[in-house]
């Protein structure tokens, strides 16, 4: 499979973000300082050193708002506060001042698709049908007989719809009942979430990561959706429908161009959406086109695949060939809605390898790069035993997918603490029992260590201009190799993502300038990746 070249454009080193390594803190697994086994934001900013030290560019922070935690954060009962599990807004500010004085760029989650049930919005909007707050959500009467308006499904499995007595009504919710949908077109919804995001840029955040962008608005006339073609695998009922007309709607376009121009008028800020779906390619492009809406997006791609190919790789490239107008894309393979990339991806194959791989193929994509807590250390999905899960989507799914619990296990510091150095009480989530002998103090002693070797290779985006430039897959059979330019510089990589080892030589005038497992002479093994740099004159 060959593709065509993917440009990076004349102002391609000019903004700090453009092929920026950003670190994601999942706050509640990261470090917990009160000893109530819930990471905190005073743990994030005990351990901002470590993360500086990996080279990384900007962290992004998952939700830490006032919450009833029925999805962990990502139902926001107040979008301008912090949770008491996770501190105050004075706790935040010294972590702001110690994250600029290393270097670091925060970048904050913001969750603006829909709000927790417990939100005063939503309070008064469930009141009646003529108060203030009304129409800030999504409404709608019964059918005749008393069913919802129309086939809308949760993604957590079930009717997109709940019936509220009070209003005589059924409100929305694409998430979970307590995930109430907001009426993204209202104006005065649109006016409120653009003040969340000044009072936040106000402050001095470096940017925000879009949550659920694509579900913000939907079709006005709640038509249905048809059903997909048969196949592909389906474990929810959410997964029978193509999401034309809860997600995906063009008004949303006219907003995201509102919330760039609130960024732009302050200075060096970053915007990236979060887009999930069966159309996610084409809606990307959408939101980052034109210089006028956000700067970046990243959808499900690698997050979901279930295993590791050539083709993919090749497939993510042709997604953005850096077409005149077009915006910038971000890339990941883990995340805390996703199984570790490591667990998914082994195949049976070394785990330490794979992860060391990875992370040199991820830093060699054209586009920003998302390092999830933890893969740093190479850390595999942790295992929960059922009567541990708490996320309604893995109780849900249980057995039937790993789940975003074991995703989501708290960060090893140190080896021989107790609960390896996270807290000093049992944690929210069980420590895996693999953990501790991947913890940070244990693998910084160890020069060897995949922790090291993160360092090393996160160095080569700051060391080579042509990671920030353009890509062009050369072949995925039975290498994958691709080239990389810019900056004056030609980069190659080379990559053997099967399971037997390939022939292969290094071609006249490039020298290795990084190699994961490169074998004997001429030989590629499995999981072995080398990039090289031609020579110059």
């Amino acid at each position: 499979m060959i593709t065509s070249p993917a440009r990076s454009g004349p102002d391609a080193h000019q903004e700090w973000w453009r092929g920026a390594v950003i670190y994601q803190i999942y706050p509640r697994s990261f470090a917990d300082t009160n000893g109530d086994g819930i990471g905190d934001l005073k743990g994030i900013t005990a351990h901002l050193d470590h993360v500086a030290s990996l080279g990384v560019d900007a962290v992004w922070i998952s939700p830490f708002y006032p919450s009833p935690m029925k999805d962990f954060g990502y139902d926001v009962a107040d979008y301008c506060d912090v949770d008491p599990v996770f501190g105050t807004l004075a706790d935040f500010d010294a972590l702001l001042a110690k994250a600029h004085a290393l270097g670091l760029r925060i970048i904050l989650d913001q969750v603006w698709s829909h709000t927790s049930d417990q939100h005063p919005w939503f309070q008064a909007s469930r009141q009646d049908r003529t108060n203030a707050f009304a129409d800030w959500y999504v409404w709608a009467d019964a059918k005749a007989d008393g069913s919802p308006p129309n086939n809308w499904q949760s993604v957590f499995g079930g009717p997109g719809w709940t019936w509220d007595a009070r209003r005589g009504q059924y409100y929305q919710h694409n998430f979970l009942a307590e995930q109430p949908q907001l009426n993204g077109r209202h104006p005065a919804v649109q006016e409120a979430l653009l003040a969340v995001g000044k009072f936040w840029l106000d402050r001095g955040v470096d940017g925000f990561r879009l949550d659920a962008v694509n579900f913000m608005i939907g079709d006005p006339g709640l038509r249905s959706n048809p059903p997909l073609p048969p196949g592909g695998k389906r474990t929810r009922p959410f997964d029978f429908q193509d999401k034309i007309h809860n997600q995906s709607s063009p008004d949303i376009l006219p907003f995201l161009e509102r919330v760039r121009a609130l960024t732009d008028s302050y200075n060096a800020r970053f915007t990236v959406a979060e887009v999930a779906g069966d159309h996610a390619a084409r809606e990307m492009k959408q939101y980052t086109a034109d210089a006028r809406r956000l700067n970046s997006a990243y959808g499900f791609l690698y997050l979901y695949a279930e295993r590791l190919t050539a083709d993919l790789i090749a497939a993510g490239a042709e997604m953005w060939p850096g077409a005149e107008g077009e915006g910038w894309p971000s890339w990941t393979f883990s995340n805390h809605d996703a199984p570790r990339a490591v667990t998914r991806w082994a195949e049976g194959r070394d785990e330490r390898r794979l992860a060391e791989m990875l992370m040199l193929l991820l830093v060699c994509l054209r586009g920003n790069v998302f390092v999830y807590y933890g893969e740093e250390l190479g850390l595999p999905q942790g295992e929960v035993p059922f009567e541990r899960l708490v996320d309604p989507e893995a109780i849900a799914n249980w057995p039937q997918t790993l789940g975003r619990d074991g995703a989501r296990t708290p960060m090893p510091w140190k080896a021989d603490a107790p609960f390896a150095g996270f807290s000093t009480v049992e944690p929210w989530l069980p420590i895996d029992a693999r953990h501790p002998a991947l913890a940070v103090d244990v693998q910084e002693a160890d020069p060897t260590s995949m922790q090291h070797a993160t360092r090393r290779i996160l160095a080569l985006r700051r060391a080579h201009p042509a990671l920030r430039g353009d890509m062009t897959v050369l072949t995925t059979e039975p290498l994958l190799i691709f080239s990389r330019e810019g900056g004056g510089e030609t980069l190659l990589a080379v990559f053997n993502l099967g399971h037997e080892p390939q022939t292969w030589e290094q071609p006249e005038g490039y020298t290795v300038i990084d190699a994961v497992y490169m074998g004997e002479a001429n030989t590629l093994p499995p999981l072995g990746g080398v990039l090289l740099r031609k020579q110059l004159g």
